[in-house]
């Protein structure tokens, strides 16, 4: 079981919605985890158990990038607008920095979401279950 966020732009929320829809029969196996609005509509949509952190404006990037950081997280499922500008944009570079830094997977849009959950559904995230093992900490 991995720890899963789903992030979406105001104007990408009917479409992270449509893709939990979609892959709600890999996403149910998995921690979900998800800014405010976008975890309150894919939990109206769906059977789906989401943790909601705050608005991503109010916090919520930086909470999930928290996790991020501890390397807690295991992928990230972040729909991002490119054409509207957002006001916490730092944030969201942030968080896209601390991923890279982690090596935590993480789409951008619906096509590369699709791979990932793919790959997923595959059984393709084994070596995350490797770097939980051999953290540095935590028993396994």
């Amino acid at each position: 079981m991995l720890d899963i966020a789903l992030i979406a732009h105001d104007r990408k929320k009917e479409e992270m919605v449509n893709f939990a829809i979609a892959y709600e029969h890999v996403l149910k196996h998995h921690r979900l985890y998800a800014t405010g609005t976008t975890g309150t509509r894919i939990m109206e949509n769906t059977a789906l158990s989401v943790h909601r952190f705050m608005s991503g404006p109010l916090g919520g990037d930086q909470q999930i990038g928290a996790r991020v950081a501890e390397n807690t997280m295991d992928l990230i499922l972040f729909f991002r607008d490119p054409l509207m500008a957002q006001p916490h944009e730092p944030d969201i570079i942030a968080l896209l920095r601390l991923c890279d830094v982690q090596g935590i997977p993480v789409a951008t849009n619906v096509a590369t979401g699709e791979l990932l959950v793919k790959a997923l559904e595959r059984g393709d995230f084994a070596w995350r279950e490797l770097v939980h093992k051999y953290k540095p900490g935590i028993e396994g």
